[in-house]
């Protein structure tokens, strides 16, 4: 845990925000110390629309499993956003979002 998605336009490097969401998770100190729980994909849209002017976006929402405090989770939130704008983007809107699974209808099996 956590699951780290995140949907961007296609003309950001996707590399480069799986290390940033990945870092910020892992700085949060919420989770496995090495980052072995640490889950990051992301997806690239070329076909989006922002408001009247094409610019590029983030949005990264952060599954947890639910338990967690409002403290926890607006830390987690600043931390990945603080390595989001170390990426040195202009003209680009930047969002996180962490939301709570339910832990009793969450499964996970490693074959």
């Amino acid at each position: 845990m956590p699951h780290c998605i995140i949907e961007h336009s296609s003309t950001i490097n996707a590399e480069q925000l799986n290390k940033k969401v990945f870092l910020g998770a892992l700085n949060s100190e919420l989770f496995e110390a090495d980052g072995r729980d640490i889950k990051v994909r992301s997806i690239a849209y070329e076909n989006y629309q922002t408001g009247t002017e094409k610019e590029d976006f983030i949005h990264v929402t952060v599954r947890i499993l639910s338990g967690r405090s409002d403290t926890d989770k607006a830390m987690l939130s600043e931390t990945v956003m603080t390595q989001l704008l170390s990426l040195s983007l202009s003209r680009a809107s930047i969002t996180v979002e962490v939301v709570d699974m339910d832990r009793h209808g969450y499964a996970k099996v490693v074959v």
